[in-house]
């Protein structure tokens, strides 16, 4: 091989190797870093905020657990949640529900991030009568969300062990099974180049586009959109986080932020509405499912226990937010010694459908 031929494979094979290294840095690199994600700081435009009308009746005098159940006139009758009585405290909201002037109860200020609106006002408009323990849940009753072979919500309510959960840091999602997470750590992080890319070639995948626009958003949250200091997610570091906003939490854990952070926190889900006069650059992305998805990716940042000063460490977050499943299904659900179990899921406990759907009469042949 002449020396010119030898010197251009040996440029080419840098380049390369350079690139590789560029694309696929944020899969060798470790997340063993300090963020300062323990205060919400955003600071709206808008001066008008919402009115008080999400009290749940009854919640300050009851002992019970609060179900708080974020519902929309398709999810059909709520009636399945009468079987829930005994064991919790039931607020249920319906986000597209005609708004009642002459009421305080159960309303939301607009129908915007998913179940987020619902969670965020339940804890503004009742934050000082919480009870000790709340579990923030979807309205629909059979969902691909719902953990459990048949999909069923019911039982998994039932079964949970309040207690057992909330020992694990004061909050725990109610999923197990990492499918449709980001705790595989083969997925990339999402200020990587991969996930940016994706975001970027195909507009239409959502879970790229969310990704690619949590670190932006996470500065804008915590650091008030100041990206210096530890606010911002870097290309290689990775925010694991259990899928799909149902979750456990302590009142201990929610009070460790005011509620004025919470009312920040809808202000910025709100003001980057695209029909609000007020959105501002660090406001939330304006395309709604985005927008619920990365709050969706929030929930343990904010409620898992914040006892560090210095930062909150990435790796040991990680690490709290994806237990393994059968160590999850024993201390959730009461499912232990289970077998075939990998660090993300357990044999027969769970299966994600085709398309993230059910069959249309899978709630009619499963009642």
């Amino acid at each position: 091989m002449r020396w010119r031929t030898k010197k251009a494979v040996l440029h080419v094979s840098i380049f390369f190797g350079i690139l590789f290294f560029i694309i696929f840095r944020p899969h060798f690199q470790s997340s063993d870093k300090n963020f300062k994600w323990h205060t919400i700081s955003y600071k709206t435009t808008s001066t008008t905020i919402p009115e008080a009308r999400g009290i749940c009746p009854g919640l300050a005098d009851s002992s019970k657990p609060a179900l708080i159940v974020s519902r929309v006139t398709a999810d059909g009758s709520p009636q399945w949640l009468d079987a829930l009585t005994d064991l919790y405290h039931l607020c249920i909201y319906t986000v597209d529900a005609p708004a009642d002037p002459n009421s305080v109860h159960l309303q939301v200020p607009a129908n915007r991030g998913h179940e987020a609106m619902v969670y965020l006002t339940f804890l503004i408009d009742n934050y000082e009568h919480l009870p000790e323990a709340m579990l923030f849940v979807h309205g629909t009753r059979w969902s691909w969300h719902n953990d459990a072979s048949d999909y069923d919500n019911v039982p998994l309510l039932k079964a949970l062990n309040i207690s057992a959960a909330l020992a694990h840091g004061g909050y725990h999602n109610l999923r197990c099974d990492w499918s449709a997470s980001t705790c595989p750590l083969e997925t990339p992080a999402q200020g990587s180049f991969e996930t940016r890319s994706q975001a970027v070639l195909a507009p239409w995948d959502l879970r790229a586009v969310s990704d690619a626009a949590l670190p932006r958003a996470l500065a804008g949250v915590f650091g008030g959109g100041e990206d210096q200091g530890r606010f911002l997610l870097g290309q290689s570091d990775a925010l694991r986080s259990q899928c799909c906003a149902q979750f456990v939490v302590s009142r201990a854990n929610v009070w460790q932020h005011t509620r004025g952070e919470f009312v920040a926190l809808r202000q910025w889900l709100l003001d980057g509405s695209s029909e609000n006069k007020h959105s501002s650059s660090n406001a939330a992305p304006s395309d709604d499912r985005v927008a619920g998805r990365i709050l969706s990716y929030m929930w343990h940042i904010l409620f898992l226990n914040q006892v560090d000063p210095v930062g909150i460490n990435l790796e040991q977050l990680n690490s709290q937010a994806c237990p393994r499943a059968d160590e999850c299904y024993c201390r959730l659900y009461g499912r232990c010694n289970l077998e075939h179990c990998s660090p993300g899921s357990c044999y027969g406990e769970y299966r994600l459908p085709s398309d993230y759907k059910l069959p249309d009469d899978w709630a009619a042949t499963h009642s």
